[in-house]
């Protein structure tokens, strides 16, 4: 029986176990998420690979007795030392880790799932400012259509009719869809972000949003420094995508605040 198991893997966490062992979760293309042990002091080689955010090649070797797995060698290929050079880089990173381990790595399309965080973590390293809460919005949005739930931006999901491209649109928070202001039950023209209703589950998704939300679908995560939406739209965009995975993972995560 093979004990010893080679994965392409990154590091989402770390966390201290013992006097001087660590925990690791990693999200690996073969086996979704994974834990594994990391022993040694802290001038161990392999723990300052065994990183946060870095990303390679990991051998494990499994104990099927005590159903456990300790880490051999980590081979880092990307080690992304810049996103720990700025708070927003950090914040947005660590948000980016919690909601894959939140979402389970993606399901089951574990490759999918960790290219599409290489390549966040990939531009949030030299990303300045406000683009890092850019590029956490295009992560969640593309997380969500990973796990089949990305709502269509432009048609009702109720009635099915054609949002104008100057219309608003209604995010229903419980449902996860978007409806005309007819089947929302809402005025006509209201975008204001505090338009809604009472018990706060429907929220407004103006043209400006679902115009960005359009473009930056498709786009490499390193070019939306280049794509800038006005306030009251990234704000709407933002709750959107939030929202949406809220519903997802049965709860919104705390890090998503600090973005």
């Amino acid at each position: 029986m093979n004990r010893s198991f080679a994965y392409s893997a990154l590091v989402l966490r770390v966390r201290s176990s013992g006097e001087s062992n660590r925990e690791v979760s990693f999200l690996t293309a073969e086996e979704g998420l994974i834990r594994a042990t990391v022993f040694g002091g802290p001038k161990s080689k392999l723990r300052a690979h065994v990183a946060p955010f870095h990303r390679g090649t990991l051998w494990v070797y499994h104990d099927p007795v005590r159903d456990s797995r300790k880490v051999t060698d980590f081979d880092v290929q990307s080690w992304r030392p810049g996103i720990r050079e700025s708070y927003e880089r950090t914040m947005a990173a660590s948000s980016l880790a919690e909601t894959v381990l939140a979402a389970y790595g993606g399901g089951g399309n574990w490759p999918g799932g960790l290219l599409r965080a290489d390549r966040a973590l990939d531009a949030l390293e030299g990303a300045e400012g406000e683009t890092c809460s850019r590029i956490m919005v295009h992560f969640l949005w593309n997380w969500a259509e990973l796990l089949g739930s990305r709502p269509p931006l432009n048609t009702c999901v109720s009635c099915a009719c054609e949002a104008p491209g100057d219309g608003v649109l209604w995010f229903h928070k419980s449902e996860g869809v978007l409806l005309c202001p007819s089947c929302a039950g809402m005025p006509e023209g209201a975008e204001d972000d505090r338009a809604g209703d009472s018990a706060g589950v429907l929220k407004p998704l103006g043209p400006g949003a679902r115009r960005w939300l359009n473009i930056i679908a498709g786009l490499d995560p390193s070019l939306l420094a280049r794509y800038s939406p006005d306030p009251r739209s990234f704000r709407q965009a933002k709750t959107l995508v939030t929202g949406l995975m809220a519903g997802i993972l049965g709860k919104p995560l705390p890090t998503w605040d600090f973005w």
